[in-house]
């Protein structure tokens, strides 16, 4: 029992629970880009656990990012079977791993067939005490919502057929995370891309308020991969959000810790909705933009004081961002 506990800690990619949890939620998030660009699909399984058998399912999302086009599939949660010892989750007969994903989704209205093999896998470095993106914080119990990625960039080979129009993947291009808990935070801002003008190039950011014991606070935690090394810039690393501008559809952003300064602008496009958990069931909403644009400076702080050298200067593409934070609470 130990054991087990502890092989789900240190891969937060498994399945973190159990379907006899109640008031619980674990979902997987894949963004599939196809080569040009013309196709940006987000794809989510997942399992809700509310307070009753009834309110309680398991489910897959599906949203075109280019149109709005969306279809929310609900399962039994007889159907979810996720694997004990390898990140391999299958509802029905639909399968989701790191490396790949085959969709079998038939509704009146909607129709997704097809299967997909990943390469090149980006996953995030496991550390000493530090198993994924919420570094020491994986080890905290009762935390409302925990996150972890799964993969920060990888190539898609394979096709899709949604509402029999055939979309070729070869060559595009992917991204993997997750989230499990309770419920999602009453204010977060989350973003994220791997379509750079440097190939070898991804950034996600998410920001939360996040309730502990009695009291809450504003955390975060950023994973830049770069020429093959992951920086992360976190409020467990000692990195400080030292500006924070938030506009109708746009925030501005500076993080900085003893080596680097991060400036980013977000700018939101189109924005479609999606369902969000409350509580284990899937009663809220987010509103996701899947082709707004990021544009990140990235300075190494030099020992003349107040010196910084620009190491990188670039715009991301075809990013996702949800600026869900109505009521001002992240820094008041």
């Amino acid at each position: 029992m130990v054991g087990a506990r502890l092989r789900k800690i240190w891969n937060p990619e498994l399945f973190q629970g159990t379907k006899r949890y109640m008031n619980y939620f674990e979902g997987w998030y894949y963004k599939l880009v196809d080569r040009l660009e013309d196709h940006i699909l987000a794809v989510i399984p997942g399992i809700a656990l509310g307070a009753t058998k009834e309110a309680s399912h398991a489910f897959i999302q599906f949203l075109n990012g280019k149109t709005g086009d969306y279809g929310y599939f609900t399962f039994s949660i007889d159907d979810f079977i996720p694997s004990p010892k390898q990140f391999e989750i299958a509802i029905k007969s639909n399968y989701f791993s790191a490396n790949g994903l085959r969709l079998d989704l038939q509704s009146p209205s909607k129709s997704v067939r097809g299967e997909l093999r990943f390469e090149q896998v980006v996953p995030y470095p496991r550390r000493l005490l530090s198993p994924g993106i919420m570094g020491w914080g994986s080890f905290v119990p009762f935390v409302e919502c925990k996150h972890g990625i799964v993969s920060m960039n990888h190539t898609l080979q394979g096709t899709l057929e949604v509402d029999g129009t055939r979309i070729a993947f070869d060559g595009g291009k992917g991204y993997i995370e997750k989230d499990w808990g309770r419920s999602f935070p009453s204010s977060y801002i989350w973003m994220q891309s791997n379509h750079f003008a440097q190939e070898n190039m991804a950034f996600m950011l998410s920001i939360a308020r996040i309730p502990w014991l009695h009291t809450t606070f504003t955390g975060f935690a950023a994973a830049l991969w770069y020429n093959g090394r992951v920086f992360t810039f976190a409020t467990y690393t000692g990195a400080k959000i030292t500006q924070f501008e938030k506009g109708n559809k746009v925030v501005r952003i500076t993080i900085s810790d003893r080596h680097f300064e991060l400036h980013i602008e977000a700018i939101q496009d189109r924005v479609w909705e999606l369902k969000s958990p409350d509580r284990g069931e899937m009663t809220k909403r987010v509103l996701e933009s899947l082709t707004s644009t990021l544009n990140l400076q990235w300075y190494e702080k030099t020992k003349a004081r107040g010196g910084k050298r620009l190491l990188v200067e670039d715009q991301g593409r075809n990013a996702g961002l949800e600026l869900m934070d109505e009521k001002n609470e992240l820094f008041q």
